[in-house]
């Protein structure tokens, strides 16, 4: 039985945060596989700044080249519409019936996760991995793991703070080489320049 894991989001750009918190939760949780899912249309994300689902699908695969144990999917993307969690881990248990599915989410989302589509669903389709932000984070997680579990939920709050960075932050400070270069893989950058993305 293999450990298979959805990361899903926006990545609007993908940036350093995301590469060093998917290879964190490989590792920690012996992951066979994580599925970086970018998605088509986020019911939570949208502006005039979002790239097209395909550049951010390009720029995934770019920034995930090289880490073992991942694959870059277009499932959200092909299925066109509202990217919602709860198709995407019902398509990814048809692909996989007998594998175990982990749902990965940053803090942010997992304080939230009882408002998304479907969440009992989720919770039946797959366990739940997420990393604090800071030690603060973790009892706050760990009190609304609480009320998650009463929803059926069954999760993983792993002990090690993780620094997420926010991609405004990113699209905000893009045009500052240095930071750019701190933040963001080099291919990444180089897409977005040739790309014309994010004002640049």
């Amino acid at each position: 039985m293999k450990k298979i894991a959805m990361f899903g989001g926006s990545f609007n750009p993908v940036h350093n945060a995301h590469t060093s918190f998917a290879k964190k939760v490989i590792d920690s949780q012996n992951l066979d596989l994580l599925y970086v899912v970018p998605t088509y249309s986020s019911p939570h994300k949208t502006g005039a700044d979002m790239a097209s689902p395909y550049d951010r699908l390009n720029m995934c695969k770019l920034a995930f080249k090289n880490m073992e144990r991942t694959y870059v999917s277009d499932i959200e993307i092909k299925r066109g519409g509202n990217s919602f969690t709860c198709d995407t881990l019902s398509q990814l248990k048809q692909l996989y019936p007998n594998d175990d599915l982990y749902l990965v989410v940053g803090a942010d989302m997992y304080i939230t996760l009882q408002n998304w589509k479907n969440p009992e669903k989720i919770f039946s389709l797959a366990k739940i991995i997420t990393f604090p932000r800071n030690n603060d984070d973790y009892y706050s997680l760990k009190e609304h793991s609480e009320f998650l579990k009463k929803m059926g939920a069954e999760t993983v709050i792993l002990n090690e703070p993780v620094f997420m960075l926010s991609a405004t932050e990113v699209r905000n400070n893009i045009k500052d080489i240095n930071y750019s270069k701190e933040h963001i893989n080099s291919d990444v950058y180089d897409y977005i320049v040739n790309n014309n993305l994010y004002g640049m």
